[in-house]
This record gives structure tokens, C-alpha cells and sequence, in this order.
């Protein structure tokens, strides 16, 4: 029975805009895949992150380039020979993940021995911005359970502040904090003590993931996370020697597959994990959804930060996820 491959390019707006120390943005501009074989259908969705030298042109061509071996028959365990890392592999991933569950009659949390999914709840980003725009956005949020403050920039002191607001706005929420490799090293310290008064649970990727290595050194008095600097199995040894946590994203691990082998050996080393997204659909959110009843945290807010989500979305009971219905992806 033939396959048939269809690979879209998809853009979805983002409520007012999503920044961080990078820049911003004001759609999520997705990857669709979809793979059918006779009556069933497996789909998956990728976000081209260009920090990692992506685009949907390149990783249009990137599935493209293996559409033969997808419609010959290619299975998800194919794909690390056919692929590297990244957000192409995790798309076809993902799709072959759900094709292989409705051949099999089976959900894919069955298929991959997981736990039935259940309700968990999801940090909420508030965007890096001033201290009175952060804490204000914080007010307006401070019934999340979590919230994660997007910071990073050369501004020492401002960032100080805007740690500072969301604690004073949201006083009874938990707090984490992400650079996105906003900040040098100098500032590590000043910044990690303010977090520390402030009750923040996580610093998340710092620094630049190039030049971390002194974090082997340092004593911080808030776990850091390793975001950028993690993508597969493989840097999971020395990520050990300067994280105390690890942010597991199928856009960087290439899929469920791998993510799924992250986890593992991640509590293996005894590092804490994150299951977090892209800004990206409920499509995307689904696989992930699966590793996070396990996770120290959760960061799937994705849809939350849309204007537009799919139509099949996920449900959120304020931040509280709902598991997939059957129509989203996952289930025969």
C-alpha cells in the first residue's frame, strides 16, 4: 500500500507579539506534515527556529529531500539515518508516531510505553520587556501557577527590576527565569542572588551556549536549566557538569523518539527536566504533552500565546492542560 507525503508551510498570529532577548516575533510560522497510507493519516508540526539556522524554506527541502524514503516506507526508526536533530526529523517524527498508532489501533502513549497522559499545568510567558510593562503583565497573570519571565539583556539593574516585578505583582506564583543567552558572566551572580531572593525557581540558558563552561565552577543559589546548549542524548554528559536542569524540546531532539531516550537519560544523571515548545499550534504541543505528567516543569504554553490555534486544539483549564482529544493527534 503506497504513502503519500504532504509537506505545507502554515503561519498562525501570535497575540501582540512574543519577545525575548533575541528579538521578536509575531507569528508562528510552522511546518504541517502529513503522511497517509491507505485510510489512515499521521500528522506532525515543527517550528524552524532560524537560532539554529532554520527556516520553513530549509526545512521544507530538508523533508523533501526524503520524500522518496518516507513513501517507500520509512519508519520513525529510520529517521535518525535519513535526518539529523531538528525540526524536519521532529515533524516527520511525530506523523509517523500517529500513523503508526492508528495501523496499530492503539494511542501512541500505549504504543511508546508511557503514562496515560492527565491534566498538568504549564508555565505562562510574559515577554521580555520594561520592569513596569513585566510587572504589569505579571498582575494581570498572577492567579498562574507559574510564570516565566523572559529577560537577557546587557542591563544589568533592569533586569534586577523586572525580577523584581513579577515577585512584587505575582507574589504567590512560582517564578522562573530565561535569558536565552542574554547575559555575560559578570552578570551571572548579581542576578542569580536577586532571583534567589525573590523566590525563582529556575535560571534557564544564561549564557551563550558556546561559552558556558564556566558554570562547571558556578554556585548558584537557583538551579540553572540548559536550553540552547541541549539538544540530544549525546550532550547530556558534560550539559551534566554545569546544569541542574535540561529543557527537552522535540524541535531540538528531532521528534518523540529521541525526546523520549532525553528524558531517560537525563534522570539518569540526575538532572531535573523541562518539557517546553516553540511558539507554536496544539499540534505541536500533543507529543510533548505525553513526557510532561513526569517533568519538574512544564512550559507548553504555546497555543495560550497565540491569536489563533488550531481548530482541534488543545483545552486549557486556565493553565491547566488538558490531554489531547482524539481528534488533535495521538490516538487511533
Amino acid at each position: 500500500m503506497s504513502r503519500q507525503l504532504v509537506v505545507q508551510s502554515q503561519s498562525f498570529p501570535i497575540a501582540g507579539d512574543f519577545r525575548i532577548s533575541r528579538g521578536a516575533k509575531t507569528s508562528a510560522d510552522v511546518v504541517y506534515v502529513e503522511i497517509s497510507e491507505g485510510s489512515h493519516k499521521g500528522r506532525g508540526e515543527c517550528l524552524p527556529y532560524p537560532r539554529y539556522g532554520e527556516s520553513q524554506n530549509s526545512v521544507t527541502e530538508i523533508i523533501s529531500s526524503v520524500r522518496s524514503d518516507i513513501e517507500a516506507g520509512a519508519s520513525r526508526r529510520d529517521l535518525a539515518s535519513l535526518l539529523p536533530p531538528g525540526a524536519a526529523r521532529n515533524a516527520l517524527d511525530c506523523a509517523l508516531w500517529e500513523l503508526e498508532a492508528k495501523e496499530q489501533g492503539q494511542s501512541v502513549w500505549q504504543l511508546a510505553g508511557l503514562p496515560k497522559p492527565r491534566p498538568v499545568e504549564t508555565a505562562f510567558t510574559v515577554s521580555l520587556g520594561t520592569p513596569e510593562e513585566m510587572g504589569a503583565k505579571a498582575k494581570k497573570e498572577a492567579a498562574r501557577p507559574l510564570l516565566k519571565a523572559k529577560l537577557g539583556t546587557p542591563d544589568t539593574a533592569r533586569d534586577i527590576a523586572c525580577l523584581e516585578a513579577l515577585r512584587e505583582n505575582a507574589p504567590h506564583a512560582r517564578l522562573i527565569v530565561d535569558a536565552n543567552e542574554g547575559w555575560q558572566e559578570n552578570q551571572l551572580e548579581p542576578i542569580a542572588e536577586a532571583a534567589a531572593r525573590c523566590r525563582y525557581e529556575l535560571i534557564e540558558q544564561p549564557l551563550q551556549s558556546n561559552a558556558d563552561d564556566m558554570l562547571k565552577g558556578f554556585q548558584s543559589p537557583v538551579p540553572i536549566g540548559a536550553d540552547e546548549s541541549f539538544h540530544t542524548p549525546q550532550d547530556l554528559e558534560p550539559i551534566a557538569a554545569k546544569y541542574q536542569c535540561v529543557n527537552i524540546k522535540l524541535d531540538k531532539t528531532g521528534g518523540l523518539t529521541e525526546a523520549i531516550s532525553s528524558c531517560r537519560a537525563a534522570r539518569a544523571l540526575g538532572l531535573k527536566i523541562m518539557i517546553g515548545c516553540m511558539v507554536s499550534t496544539s499540534l505541536s504541543m500533543a507529543p510533548a504533552l505525553l513526557l510532561a505528567a513526569d517533568a519538574d516543569f512544564v512550559d507548553l504554553d504555546g497555543p495560550l500565546l497565540l491569536a489563533r490555534d488550531r481548530k482541534d486544539g488543545l483545552s486549557f483549564d486556565g493553565s491547566t492542560i488538558l490531554p489531547a482529544p482524539p481528534t488533535l493527534w495521538g490516538h487511533p
